[in-house]
């Protein structure tokens, strides 16, 4: 092969590399085949691309520990609501478990699945929010200002995760946790498919856990009970097909402790 031509390819792959296109035809010109200033530069950039991809894979591994340092730390954040809740102790664990068999169940991609057990697990960190007022109530009623409290949870939550760009759809699933069907649920009143799957996914994992909990004022419903409730607000406040779904989950797998 001609010098000229060797210089050409030299030329063509160190462009590729500039472009960051990391292809082998650099290392190929490194060969005895070619003329030796060819092979000096070719040599000198494969080190460099050698090097840029180390740094590269270092910076993203040390992203990558970042983002679960950092989900670590909301995941504990929303574990410690259990200190001053007692009924939240556990909740979003089982939430979580519960929404990532039902999305197992649907055939959901497996990065999806573990998107919504994501979200499962933080789907009440806006209650972080709540006054004292509401974490000591008996389940007597509650006032207006504590209803608009309880409503605005599933904002607070997404407040408080926004900046978390990597948690992707999690966001949304944790804001629309609280979306019925039929238009009347919070924060935004969407309805039908306006509600992501994974938020109605959470819908049906939270309602359920919610009946079956033990309260200071209220014994946890029985399974039967549970899916009777479900088959009753299948349509209006949660997706009927997911509903479906679920209680053959929770009859063939049991419930989360």
């Amino acid at each position: 092969m001609t010098p000229g031509k060797g210089q050409e390819r030299l030329l063509r792959a160190i462009k590729d590399v500039a472009a960051g296109n990391y292809s082998q035809e650099i290392l190929e010109l490194t060969g005895p085949q070619y003329p030796d200033d060819v092979r000096e530069l070719a040599e000198a950039v494969s080190l460099m691309m050698v090097r840029i991809e180390a740094r590269e894979q270092h910076l993203e591994m040390l992203n990558d520990r970042i983002k679960a340092n950092t989900l670590n730390t909301v995941t504990a954040v929303a574990g410690a609501l259990g200190a001053r809740d007692a009924y939240t102790e556990g909740h979003g664990e089982r939430v979580g478990a519960y929404a990532e068999r039902l999305a197992v169940r649907l055939g959901l991609p497996e990065d999806e699945t573990e998107h919504i057990r994501m979200a499962g697990i933080l789907h009440d960190i806006g209650k972080i929010g709540f006054s004292d007022q509401i974490f000591s109530s008996d389940g007597t009623a509650f006032n207006q200002d504590m209803l608009l409290e309880i409503r605005s949870h599933p904002r607070w939550g997404y407040d408080i995760l926004c900046n978390l760009d990597f948690l992707g759809p999690v966001l949304d699933y944790v804001y629309c946790h609280h979306e019925r069907m039929d238009g009347r649920g919070y924060p935004r009143g969407l309805c039908g498919d306006e509600i992501p799957l994974g938020g109605r996914v959470l819908a049906v994992a939270d309602c359920f856990d919610a009946m079956t909990t033990n309260r200071p004022y209220q014994r946890g419903r029985t399974p039967g009970e549970a899916f009777r409730i479900l088959g009753e607000l299948a349509g209006n406040a949660l997706d009927a097909e997911l509903v479906d779904a679920f209680i053959d989950e929770i009859e063939s797998g049991g419930m989360e402790e």
